[in-house]
C-alpha cells in the first residue's frame, strides 16, 4: 500500500500556530469565541468575556448556546446562533444586526455578529468561529435619529394641517417659513411670503405693535394670545389672536421667533352682533320697571342691566353687570342643588327655560320670581349667552299658596260633612231602633203593667236622646249664625250641676259609671244663661261617660279662684291622642275608638260646648293623658257683677194639672202626628177635631170655633202662615189662641210666626208640660 505524499505538521509547528492565533484574538477590536464541531467553546478572547460574562477557564467546553444567548431585538424571542448555521452549513455567515446579546449577569446589548467555519489543513471542518461586537450606542442613535426623524414628520404634518397660520421669523422680522392655513387667512402664498417682512401684514397705525413684540421676544418672554387687526393680501382687515414665541438654537440662544395666528374674525362679528342686540335690548327695556330684564354671557355673568334689576332684586348697575348672577340671586340651597346650572342647560338646549321659584334679592329677602330664561344663539346655532326676564308675583304666589290652602280645608271640610251625615243618620237611627221595638213589645205585652211602664221609660229615654241630637244641631246654627241670645239671670252653679247631673244620670246608669260631684260649701252665684250652662255641663258629661269604657269613673269638681270659677269634668276613659287635642273643639271632629260602634257622636258637642262657653265671657281647655288614662276638661266662668240682672224663671212641671176643658184644633198633613197629639190633647180632657191641611183647618175653625187651634207650618194648600192670617182676619178668629207646631225653631223662625198671628211658638216634639201650660192657660 503506497504511502500519503501529504505532509503533517510538526507538534511545534501546531503549537506556534495555536499561539499566532491567540495573539491575534488578543489585539482584535472584536469578540471572538471559537468551538469544535460539536459547538463546544474552545476558545475567546477578552472582549468576548466581557461581552458575555464568561471567562475563558468557565466557558471552555460549555455549548456555545449556553455562552451566546441572543434574542430578537423586535421580538424578544431567542435566534439562531450564527456558530450554528455555520457548523451546520459549513458556510461563513454574513454580519446579522437587530440582535441583543444576553450576558450571564442579564446585561443586555445590541450587537452585530458573523460566523466562519474552521477547517483543517485537509479542509474538513473542525469548528466555528463567531466573531461580534457591541453596537448598543450605535443603534440608541438610529433610534433617536429615527424618532427625531418622526417627531419632524409629525411636526410638519401638524403644522400642514392646522388651521391656525404658524409662521416662523427671523429677529429682524424676516418670515421663513409659511404653512397653508397661513396662505389662507393671509392670501399669500407661501414662494410670495418667505423671505419678505413680516410688516407686509401689519396696518400702518399698527407698526408701532411688532416692534413691541420683538423686544418682549428678545428678552425671552412669550406673546399669549395678543388680539390684534392685520392685512390680507387683497388689502382687507382680519382680526386675529397672536401668540408668539422665541426660537432658540443648540446653544440656547434667541434667533427667532415663531408665531401662530388664530382667525377670530367670525367670533368678533358676533361678539359685534351681540352688542348691537344689547344695545336694542338696553334701549327697549331700560323703560321696563316691573320687569327685571338683563342678558349674561355664557358663564352666567351679567352684560346689562335695566331699572327693574333694580326694583325687583336691588342692584344698581355698577354693581350688577360683570356678577355671577349664580351667587347673586339664587338662594344657597338651590346653589347646592344645582338648580342655576340645570336652568342654563336647559335654556342652552332647548332655547327656554321656567324660573318660578323663590330667588333672594340684594339684602338676602326672599321673594317669587315668575319668568323664563332664553338661550341666545347666532345664525349657526352657536350659544352666545341668555336672558333672564323675571317679576316678583311674591303676593300672587301668597295668594295661590291661599286659595289652595282654603281650596284644602274646604275639601276637609266636605269630607267631614260628608262623614258628619252619615253619623246624623247613624245617631238617628240608634234611638229610633229601640222605641221601634217598644211599639212592637207593647202589642205583645198589654196585660203586663210593669213591662209597659219599662217599656215607656225606654222609648222615653231614646225620644229624649233624639231631642237633644236636633237641638245641639239647632243651637250650633243659631251660634254660627250669630242668632243665639244668652238669658242672663242670677243663677246658683249648684243648681246647674244638678240640673246636668239629673239630665245625664240615665246614661251614667246604664253604663254602670261612677260619677261623683265636688261642690264648693259656699254656693257660688253667677250672671248666665241657666239653660245654656245645663247644656255645657251635660254635653260634658255625656262625653266623658261616651268616652270611659263600662264602669268608669267620672268627676264633675266645682271650685272658686279669685274672680273666676273652674269647673272640672274628669274621667279614667280612652284620653286623646297627641295629635288630635288641638281639633277636638273643631266642628264635626270626631276621635276614632273602640267603643264607636256603641257611642260616635254629631262631633258637634264639644264645639257647642266650647262656643256657649265663650258667649259667657269663659273659656275651656283640655288635659289629657297618655292614651288609656282619661282626660279632663277644665271650664273656666266669671264670676261677675254681685247684682242680680233677674231672678231665675221657674220651671214647670208635668204634674200641673189641666184647669178646665176647651175647645182644640189640630192641624197637620203628618196624620200620624196630628193623631199622637189627639190622643195626648184628648186625655189631658179636651175636645178635639183634626184637620190634614190649612185650608181644611180654616173651614173647620169657622165651624168648631176652637179656642186653641195647634197648627203645623209646612202644609199643602194653606200653610200655616196662611191660614193663621186667614182666621185672624175673620170676626170668630181674633179672640182664638193660635199656637205654631214646627220642625223650625231659631229666633227668625218665631219672628215669622208672630208676624202671622200666632201668640206661641212650640218646637217639635212638643213637651207635655209646655202643651199643657198653653191649654191651661
Amino acid at each position: 500500500m503506497p504511502k500519503s505524499t501529504k505532509s503533517t505538521p510538526s507538534p511545534p509547528a501546531a503549537n506556534e500556530r495555536a499561539e499566532l492565533l491567540c495573539v491575534a484574538l488578543a489585539s482584535i477590536g472584536d469578540a471572538v469565541i471559537a468551538t469544535d464541531l460539536q459547538g463546544r467553546v474552545t476558545t475567546l478572547n477578552e472582549i468576548a468575556e466581557n461581552l458575555t460574562g464568561w471567562t475563558k477557564s468557565t466557558a471552555m467546553g460549555e455549548p456555545f448556546e449556553k455562552v451566546f444567548q441572543a434574542v430578537s431585538e423586535q421580538s424578544g424571542e431567542r435566534v439562531e446562533c450564527p456558530a450554528a448555521q455555520t457548523l451546520r452549513d459549513g458556510a461563513i455567515v454574513e454580519p446579522a444586526g437587530h440582535t441583543i446579546l444576553i450576558a450571564s449577569d442579564g446585561t443586555e446589548r445590541s450587537i452585530d455578529s458573523s460566523a466562519a467555519p474552521i477547517r483543517s489543513d485537509n479542509g474538513e471542518v473542525t469548528g466555528c468561529v463567531l466573531v461580534f461586537r457591541d453596537v448598543t450606542k450605535r443603534r440608541q442613535l438610529e433610534r433617536d435619529h429615527a424618532e427625531g426623524d418622526h417627531h419632524a414628520r409629525l411636526l410638519g404634518a401638524i403644522v400642514t394641517s392646522s388651521d391656525d397660520a404658524i409662521i416662523s421669523k427671523s429677529l429682524d422680522g424676516t418670515i421663513r417659513s409659511w404653512n397653508a392655513a397661513a396662505e389662507r387667512i393671509f392670501g399669500y402664498t407661501e414662494e410670495q411670503a418667505i423671505g419678505r417682512h413680516i410688516s407686509m401684514l401689519i396696518p400702518a397705525e399698527r407698526i408701532e405693535e411688532e416692534d413691541h413684540i420683538i423686544a418682549r421676544i428678545r428678552a425671552g418672554e412669550r406673546v399669549e394670545h395678543f388680539e390684534t387687526v392685520r392685512l390680507r393680501s387683497d388689502g382687507r382687515l382680519v382680526f386675529v389672536s397672536l401668540t408668539i414665541s422665541p426660537i432658540k438654537n443648540a446653544e440656547g440662544q434667541i434667533i427667532g421667533a415663531s408665531k401662530i395666528a388664530r382667525d377670530i374674525s367670525e367670533r368678533k362679528r358676533t361678539q359685534e352682533v351681540l352688542r348691537e342686540h344689547e344695545q336694542r335690548f338696553r334701549t327697549f327695556v331700560e323703560q321696563v320697571e316691573d320687569y327685571a330684564i338683563f342678558v349674561t354671557d355664557t358663564a352666567g355673568r351679567a352684560t346689562s342691566w335695566n331699572e327693574g334689576v333694580l326694583r325687583v332684586l336691588g342692584f344698581e348697575e355698577a354693581e350688577f353687570v360683570g356678577k355671577d348672577i349664580v351667587r347673586s340671586i339664587f338662594r344657597s340651597s338651590d346653589v347646592a342643588k344645582g338648580v342655576p346650572q340645570a336652568e342654563l342647560a336647559e335654556a342652552a338646549e332647548s332655547g327656554s327655560a321656567s324660573n318660578d321659584r323663590w330667588m333672594k334679592r340684594k339684602d338676602g329677602t326672599p321673594f317669587w320670581a315668575a319668568g323664563v330664561t332664553t338661550g341666545l344663539q347666532d345664525e349657526s346655532g352657536n350659544l352666545l349667552g341668555f336672558m333672564k326676564v323675571m317679576r316678583d308675583q311674591t303676593k300672587q304666589k301668597q295668594m295661590e299658596d291661599e286659595l289652595r290652602r282654603i281650596a284644602t280645608e274646604l275639601s276637609e271640610a266636605d269630607r267631614r260633612k260628608d262623614e258628619f251625615l252619615a253619623t246624623l243618620a247613624h245617631e238617628l237611627r240608634n234611638p229610633l231602633a229601640p222605641i221601634r221595638t217598644g211599639l212592637s213589645a207593647m202589642k205583645l205585652l198589654q196585660d203586663d203593667p210593669d213591662q209597659m211602664e219599662e217599656i215607656r221609660e225606654t222609648m222615653e229615654r231614646q225620644a229624649q236622646q233624639m231631642v237633644r241630637l236636633i237641638d245641639d244641631l239647632l243651637e250650633m246654627s243659631r251660634i254660627t249664625q250669630g242668632k243665639l241670645e244668652l238669658r242672663k239671670c242670677r243663677v246658683m252653679l249648684a243648681d246647674v250641676v244638678r240640673s246636668a247631673v239629673e239630665a245625664t244620670r240615665p246614661l251614667m246608669d246604664e253604663v254602670g259609671h261612677e260619677l261623683s260631684v265636688t261642690l264648693p260649701s259656699r254656693g257660688i252665684e253667677l250672671e248666665a244663661d241657666p239653660n245654656r250652662l245645663t247644656q255645657v255641663f251635660s254635653n260634658l258629661l255625656n262625653n266623658a261617660a261616651k268616652y270611659t269604657p263600662d264602669g268608669g269613673r267620672i268627676s264633675l269638681a266645682v271650685e272658686r279662684q279669685e274672680s273666676e270659677v273652674i269647673v272640672s269634668v274628669k274621667d279614667n276613659g280612652m284620653g286623646i291622642p297627641p295629635d288630635k287635642i288641638e281639633r277636638v273643639f273643631e266642628m264635626f271632629a270626631q276621635i276614632k275608638h273602640p267603643l264607636d260602634a256603641e257611642y260616635s257622636g254629631l262631633g258637634i258637642g264639644l264645639t257647642l260646648v266650647k262656643s256657649l262657653v265663650e258667649l259667657h265671657a269663659g273659656s275651656i281647655e283640655v288635659r289629657s293623658n297618655p292614651t288609656g288614662q282619661g282626660c279632663e276638661f277644665l271650664v273656666r266662668l266669671p264670676l261677675g257683677p254681685a247684682n242680680p240682672v233677674s231672678p231665675a224663671p221657674e220651671t214647670p212641671t208635668e204634674e200641673t194639672g189641666s184647669l178646665a176643658k176647651c175647645r182644640v184644633l189640630i192641624v197637620d198633613d203628618n196624620q200620624a202626628a196630628a193623631d199622637m197629639l189627639r190622643i195626648v190633647v184628648k186625655t189631658l180632657g179636651h175636645d178635639v177635631r183634626v184637620a190634614c191641611n190649612g185650608q181644611e183647618g180654616v173651614e173647620i175653625a169657622s165651624v168648631f170655633r176652637p179656642e186653641t187651634v195647634l197648627m203645623d207650618i209646612g202644609m199643602p194648600q194653606l200653610n200655616g202662615f196662611e191660614a193663621a192670617r186667614h182666621i185672624r182676619q175673620q170676626p170668630w178668629g181674633q179672640q182664638m189662641t193660635l199656637v205654631a207646631l214646627t220642625g223650625w225653631g231659631q229666633e227668625d223662625d218665631k219672628r215669622k210666626t208672630q208676624e202671622a198671628g200666632f201668640d206661641h211658638h212650640l218646637v217639635k216634639p212638643v213637651e207635655l208640660v209646655d202643651l199643657r201650660r198653653i191649654l191651661d192657660s
